[in-house]
């Protein structure tokens, strides 16, 4: 590509009026044109004349933007800052508006949560995974669910045939899930939950193997996904119609606010509306949205603000634009602390400070020279720290190809250690504050996302939105713009639109699924209902059913079905009977 590249410049220029040796020649050539002109045809006019160098059409000056198409001025000074206040914009780290993060001390007092996402094969293969890497000394468990398991359907299902564990971990019953954390110090671990439509199914599993192993609900810490709305904005991994999926996330909040205190009852997910196309900006505010919306669905569910709001908590992507991430990070607390104090009234410091997990950009890694991953890894990595994160995951160099290898995950979870431990990042808290482009791009944030804010609004809310079609239309022409940038090259990618390499670069190793999970998860599920009490899975699910079609809490009756080892699939299938599969409407 240097080589196609600098061959195309070499070309514009020959042809340039600009040139100093075209032009001459162009010059002697209209001279001996109209001398011979003169002798034969004495009134006659040149045919062509060459245009003074003053009139030549100038080089289109490049435009700086940010990866968002945020434009960019060469230098940042005090003018950019005109209003602008330091307690009311900033403030210090742990003050309202917790611009420049929820603790005084940050990373001194505690670096922030390493969980690396895992999950492949069959239970067994992922709990062999997180002991691999707590011993490598990860802090914090993070678990990715397979295809099937997403959808709610079982392994032995026709639609799950070439998927069971390829993308993550197969759960079809309470057994995987028993298998899943066997040994796993769940009151000492937080443990991260990586799922949506069925994730109330895949939660009851976890409290219920809690309780079999003794642990007491009130020590269990971690976060479930649990966003149903970042599913049909972005990720497509739904069961039913938003509106009863928003009443079962509210059953679950009330339960858990009363059961399992420290459980953080949902993640708010940007990482995937980023990864679908989304702009920082669309990100930050369709993700604020969500929560909003989701602390209104706890109020009208009967729970006071400062009730169960401090259990929610943000997962957001950290792309390679780096000082625009950590602005977005910086923006969201600030926009954050605000509307909790001021619409919702909450009282609680807990309930004005957002949380968030970060997780770098699988949507800028390259399938062409994957080593070069790890450099975008470890940046984008450092743009969450910098932005005041609370957990962190840092992406493998082959996850663009297939599932971390071991040593891929590895090198991912040193990345985040060198980040901590030698580069000197965590010993200054916001070490960024008071950069003039730094609180300029921070105000234009919360600019463009209140904006945003107020489109929403007029549409009637997020619920609306996702029905007519507004969140996705709106990914949809971002990422459509952003694939004409790469196409024109306005923005090079190393590897893939830029410096490409004709032979293949190195090869890595790739880990590849075989059907030998497939087929062990099949004899897993025929084991357990050949062991469990089938009148007994009936009843409740029944009984759930009835209390789906009565708008009842259905969580402890979820609880009844997994204790009973019915499957994510049977369960799923109840929901779907009562509530009908959801299915998108196309927007134009």
């Amino acid at each position: 590509m240097v080589k196609e590249l600098t061959k195309r410049d070499a070309s514009s220029s020959s042809n340039s009026s600009n040139s100093p040796n075209s032009s001459n020649q162009a010059e002697e050539s209209i001279a001996t044109a109209t001398n011979a002109e003169a002798t034969t045809k004495p009134e006659a006019k040149p045919k062509s004349e060459a245009k003074p160098k003053s009139e030549a059409k100038p080089k289109k000056e490049r435009e700086y933007e940010t990866l968002s198409g945020i434009p960019l001025k060469s230098v940042y000074g005090p003018e950019d800052l005109k209003d602008w206040k330091y307690d009311e914009a900033l403030a210090d780290p742990g003050i309202f508006p917790y611009t420049r993060g929820i603790h005084a001390d940050m990373y001194r007092g505690k670096v922030w949560t390493m969980r690396q996402f895992a999950g492949f094969g069959g239970p067994e293969e992922t709990n062999q995974r997180f002991k691999y890497l707590l011993a490598q000394g990860q802090t914090g468990l993070s678990t990715a669910f397979d295809l099937p398991t997403l959808m709610g359907y079982d392994s032995d299902h026709p639609k799950a045939c070439g998927e069971v564990g390829v993308c993550g971990v197969a759960i079809d019953t309470l057994e995987d899930m028993e298998i899943l954390y066997k040994d796993l110090p769940l009151d000492k671990v937080s443990t991260s939950m990586t799922i949506n439509g069925p994730a109330v199914i895949i939660y009851a599993m976890f409290l219920a193997n809690a309780r079999k192993r003794g642990f007491d609900w009130k020590n269990l810490n971690g976060t479930l996904q649990n966003d149903i709305f970042k599913e049909y904005i972005a990720q497509k991994t739904y069961l039913i119609p938003p509106r009863p999926a928003l009443k079962l996330i509210q059953d679950m909040m009330v339960f858990c606010t009363r059961n399992v205190p420290k459980w953080n009852t949902i993640s708010v997910s940007g990482y995937h509306i980023r990864e679908a196309g989304a702009t920082a900006v669309q990100e930050l505010a369709f993700t604020l949205a969500d929560g909003f919306a989701y602390v209104d669905a706890g109020i009208e569910a009967g729970l006071e603000v400062d009730e169960f709001v401090p259990r929610l908590s943000f997962f957001f992507n950290a792309h390679i634009d780096f000082f625009e991430e950590i602005a977005k990070y910086r923006a969201a607390r600030r926009i954050w602390a605000k509307r909790m104090r001021d619409h919702y009234k909450a009282k609680d410091e807990r309930s004005l400070k957002l949380r968030f997990h970060t997780q770098t950009a699988g949507c800028s890694l390259t399938a062409p020279q994957p080593e070069n991953n790890i450099i975008r890894t470890a940046i984008e990595a450092l743009a969450g720290v910098l932005g005041g994160t609370q957990s962190l995951h840092t992406n493998s160099m082959d996850e663009v190809l297939g599932l971390p290898t071991e040593k891929a995950a590895h090198i991912a979870l040193r990345t985040q250690q060198i980040i901590a431990y030698e580069t000197g990042v965590a010993n200054v808290v916001d070490p960024l504050a008071g950069s003039y482009y730094v609180e300029w791009l921070t105000d234009e944030l919360e600019r463009g996302a209140n904006a945003y804010f107020k489109q929403i609004e007029e549409i009637g809310g997020v619920i609306p939105g996702i029905e007519k079609g507004f969140f996705m239309k709106e990914i949809a022409d971002s990422a459509y713009r952003f694939e004409q940038k790469l196409q024109s090259q306005d923005r090079v990618f190393v590897g893939l639109n830029g410096f490409r390499e004709e032979a293949p670069g190195s090869k890595i190793e790739i880990l590849k699924i075989g059907s030998q999970y497939e087929e062990r998860q099949k004899a897993r599920i025929q084991a357990v209902k050949e062991r469990r009490n089938a009148e007994q899975v009936n009843n409740t699910l029944n009984a759930l059913k009835d209390a789906l079609r009565k708008n009842e809490n259905a969580f402890p009756l979820l609880l009844e079905c997994v204790e009973a080892y019915a499957t994510v699939g049977e369960i799923c299938d109840a929901m779907r009977e009562v509530h009908g599969a959801y299915r998108e409407t196309a927007v134009l």
